[in-house]
C-alpha cells in the first residue's frame, strides 16, 4: 500500500516487517554508543548519482570516481550527524537515528532539496541528478539486513518514479494481505510483473566475475515494489513456487543468451525452494528444460531444504548435477549444519552465511568459524563463496584465509539485466575487487557515529 506523505515530492511506502534475519551491517556497527538517548528510529538511505555516466564522460573517469566524496561532503553539511559510507562509484549509504519517521522524512527532504543546487567541481558548476531510496524502522526492532533490503527496494522504486521513496517498516496495520497476494501472484507471473536482478560473485584470485545470482522481484502495478520476503513464502503457501521458479529459470536462460552476445559466458545461479526438492514433477520438468537449453546454470539450496526430506532431496539434487547443474549450499552455518548431509550432497560450492562475514573483523570467534569452514569445504573439493562482503578489511581477510569467491555490496548491489551488462562492460567489479588500495577512501573523510 502506498500513501503520499506530507513532504512535497516524497513518496512514503509502507511495508510489513518480515521475520528477523541474522547479521549486522558494517555501516551501523560503530560500537555500543550507536543508541543515542531519545532516538527511537533507525534510518538507512541510498543516494545514487543518476547522471553519473554523463558526468564521467565530461569529467573523465578519475575525477568522476571521486564524485562520491563531493556528494558525501554535501550530505555532511546538510545533516551533520549522519554516518556515511561508499557503496560504489555512484552510490552513497547514509544512516542515522531520529525520534520519529516524520523527523527522518524532514531530514531526507532537506537532503534531496540540498542537491537541487549545482556542485562546484574544480571551479565548474555541475548539476547532479540524484535518486534517494530510504528505509526506516523502530530502533528496538531494528533488523539491519531487512533494513538494507528495504533501502535497496526503495531505491529501485525511486529510479522508476523519479522521486524520493521512503519505506516505513513498522506499519503492520497497512501490511500486505497475504490472501490477496496469493490470489494476485498467478496473474503477476503471467502479466510480466516479475523481474530479475543479478548480483555478481567475484573470484578473488582471478580478479574476475565467476558467476552471478539471480534474484526475483515483484513490481506490483498499484503497490509498487514488493520485497521477496513478502511474496516468496506466499508463493510456497499458495502452491505457486514451482510456477515462479520455472519462470525464473526460463528468464535466466534468456538473459544468459544476451550476456553471451556481449561476450560474457558465465554461470548464473537460481535459488531453489526446499519444497521443490521433494517434487518429482518439478524435477522432471527442469531436467527436460535443461536437456534442450544451452545453459550454464547453478542452483542454490539451503541446508534446511535438504533436512526436510533428505532422501528425496539428495536423490533429486543428483539428478540436477547429472544434468550439468552446479549446486551450491547457501547460507551455510545459519541453520543446523550437518556434516552427515554435507558429505552426501553433490555440491561444488559452499556459501558462508553473511552473519559470519559481516562481523568478520569485529569478532573473535567469527574468523575461526569462517577459516575452519573454508578449510572443510576445500577438503571436500568445494569452492567457497563469502556472502555479505561489505568492507575492504573483510575482503582482505577472506583473501588471506583462502576464500575463493566473494559476493556483497562492496562488489555490487543486485542489478537489473541492462545495468548488469553495463557493469560487466565497464569492468565495474575491478574497482572493488582488485585489492583494498583500489577502493579505500581516506579514513579521515568518512563520518563515524
Amino acid at each position: 500500500m502506498r500513501v503520499h506523505g506530507s513532504r512535497e515530492g516524497m513518496e512514503v511506502s509502507l511495508r510489513e516487517r518480515g521475520p528477523k534475519a541474522p547479521g549486522k551491517r558494517e555501516l551501523h556497527r560503530a560500537s555500543n554508543d550507536r543508541h543515542v538517548e531519545g532516538r527511537y528510529w533507525s534510518v538507512l538511505g541510498l543516494c545514487e548519482i543518476a547522471n553519473f555516466a554523463s558526468l564521467r564522460r565530461h569529467l573523465g573517469r578519475a575525477r568522476a570516481d571521486s564524485l562520491v566524496l563531493d556528494v558525501a561532503r554535501r550530505l555532511s553539511d546538510i545533516v551533520p550527524d549522519i554516518r556515511i559510507a561508499a557503496a560504489g562509484r555512484a552510490v552513497i549509504e547514509i544512516a542515522f537515528e531520529r525520534e520519529s519517521p516524520e523527523e527522518a522524512a524532514d531530514d531526507i527532504d532537506r537532503i534531496s532539496k540540498g542537491f537541487l543546487r549545482a556542485l562546484d567541481l574544480d571551479g565548474e558548476p555541475h548539476q547532479l541528478d540524484m535518486h534517494f531510496g530510504v528505509a526506516a524502522a523502530p530502533l528496538v526492532e531494528d533488523d539491519e539486513v531487512l533494513l538494507a533490503e528495504a533501502a535497496e527496494s526503495a531505491l529501485d522504486q525511486a529510479r522508476i518514479d523519479g522521486r524520493v521513496v521512503m519505506l516505513d517498516l513498522s506499519r503492520a496495520d497497512l501490511a500486505f494481505d497475504k490472501l490477496t497476494l496469493m490470489r494476485e501472484l498467478p496473474r503477476a507471473i503471467a502479466n510480466g510483473e516479475m523481474f530479475l536482478q543479478y548480483q555478481p560473485k567475484v573470484h578473488v584470485r582471478r580478479q574476475e566475475i565467476a558467476s552471478a545470482e539471480a534474484l526475483v522481484r515483484w513490481q506490483h502495478p498499484t503497490r509498487g515494489l514488493i520485497l521477496p520476503g513478502d511474496f516468496i513464502s506466499v508463493a510456497e503457501q499458495a502452491g505457486e513456487i514451482s510456477t515462479l521458479t520455472l519462470w525464473t529459470l526460463r528468464q535466466v536462460i534468456e538473459d544468459q543468451k544476451k550476456l553471451r552476445e556481449d561476450g560474457f559466458d558465465m554461470l548464473l545461479f537460481v535459488n531453489i525452494s526446499g519444497q521443490l526438492l521433494a517434487d518429482p514433477a518439478f524435477v522432471d520438468e527442469v531436467c527436460g528444460m535443461l536437456a534442450t537449453a544451452d545453459a550454464k546454470l547453478g542452483f542454490e539450496i539451503t541446508e534446511t531444504a535438504v533436512i526436510r526430506d533428505p532422501e528425496s532431496a539428495i536423490r533429486h539434487l543428483q539428478f540436477f548435477a547429472d544434468s550439468g547443474v552446479t549446486l551450491a549450499i547457501d547460507d551455510y552455518g545459519a541453520g543446523l549444519s550437518s556434516l552427515a548431509y554435507l558429505k552426501k550432497l553433490p555440491a561444488r560450492e559452499l556459501k558462508i552465511d553473511k552473519m559470519f562475514v559481516t562481523q568478520l573483523t569485529s569478532s573473535n570467534r567469527d574468523p575461526l568459524i569462517v577459516r575452519s569452514t573454508i578449510d572443510l569445504a576445500h577438503a571436500l573439493e568445494m569452492e567457497v563463496t563469502a556472502e555479505g562482503v561489505e568492507t575492504p578489511s573483510a575482503l582482505a581477510l577472506l583473501s588471506v584465509m583462502g576464500c575463493d569467491m566473494v559476493q556483497g555490496f562492496l562488489i555490487s548491489r543486485p542489478l537489473g539485466l541492462d545495468a548488469f551488462r553495463k557493469f560487466l562492460a565497464d569492468d565495474g567489479h575491478l574497482e572493488n575487487a582488485s585489492g583494498p588500495a583500489s577502493f579505500v577512501r581516506p579514513e579521515s573523510f568518512w563520518k563515524r557515529a
